[in-house]
């Protein structure tokens, strides 16, 4: 992997911009803009576009089945279930928006993205108990706490990859600072995101840096923990990164069978992108220089500072 550097000693000793608010609304749609009819030809049925929960013996055309038992597990996790007012901290095309009011008896789902293809898509779903904002988290001031909360593949967009580990550990303070006070009292929030593994942040591929995913970074488990203390408790953590190795060779089979229409919907050279993006993904899971790691947290109501 081409190697970028993340941190100088100067850089090291700085503290964030107070304006802060991680990946820019550009560059979430740099990748989540190139269209929905594009990423439905290689995404399963629920436009889940995170890593699924798979179980033994299941093969490529289980990806569905693997994608829905993922929804459920984190909506259970954060007892989510039966709930009044949920939130979901990147929503993307709203799997678990769909799946919390129309299975799990939610009776207001909430989604934050900064894609308008994706906020468009959700819109369509034509559901009142289904609200989608296109807006930054850091921006977002809800009427009243939630009783739960979801984020699935939302932390890899909350710190760039050129701030140094100080910088970062200071924006997740932040992510986790506003869900806590998001949260009603004895709140509990399911996380899920990629992280670092035996790989150096100054190992991180430059193609996905740049040209597939700008302004984001892999967090390290450490920083989370860091910056999570005394906000709030984790219960639990599982690391499921062959899931994630068997979801992306899934999307990346769905693709080649797909790649004269995927082709003619966004060109060779995005289609090329794509498929060497998973193919990356697919190797850096599969020998533990990226982990997936799904993270239950219970919400600390009397902080000690």
């Amino acid at each position: 992997m081409n190697r970028v550097k993340t941190e100088n000693s100067k850089a090291s000793t700085q503290v964030l911009k107070q304006d802060y608010q991680g990946t820019s609304a550009e560059a979430i749609q740099h990748h989540y803009d190139d269209g929905n009819k594009f990423y439905r030809l290689w995404l399963d049925n629920t436009m889940a576009y995170t890593c699924a929960m798979w179980e033994e013996g299941e093969g490529y055309e289980d990806l569905e089945t693997a994608q829905i038992r993922k929804l459920d597990f984190h909506i259970n996790q954060a007892r989510a279930k039966g709930a009044k007012r949920v939130l979901d901290i990147g929503c993307g095309w709203g799997p678990l928006l769909r799946r919390l009011v129309e299975v799990h008896d939610v009776e207001k789902a909430v989604g934050l993205t900064l894609s308008k293809a994706q906020a468009e898509w959700v819109k369509s779903f034509k559901k009142p108990e289904i609200e989608v904002y296109l807006e930054n988290w850091a921006d977002h001031y809800p009427e009243e706490p939630y009783d739960a909360l979801l984020g699935v593949g939302v932390l890899e967009h909350v710190a760039k990859l050129e701030l140094s580990e100080t910088q970062k550990v200071e924006a997740y303070r932040n992510f986790f600072g506003r869900c806590h006070k998001w949260l009603k009292p004895g709140g509990w929030m399911s996380l899920q995101t990629g992280v670092y593994g035996n790989m150096l942040r100054e190992d991180f591929s430059q193609f996905i840096a740049t040209d597939v995913f700008p302004e984001s970074d892999y967090p390290n488990l450490v920083d989370l923990a860091k910056a999570s203390e005394r906000l709030f408790e984790i219960v639990a953590i599982r690391n499921d990164r062959k899931d994630y190795e068997l979801t992306c060779k899934a999307w990346l089979s769905k693709l080649k069978a797909n790649r004269t229409a995927a082709v003619n919907l966004v060109g060779s050279e995005v289609v090329a992108r794509y498929e060497k993006y998973l193919n990356f993904c697919i190797i850096g899971f599969h020998i533990g220089t990226i982990n997936l790691v799904r993270i239950t947290m219970r919400r600390i109501d009397k902080p000690r500072s």
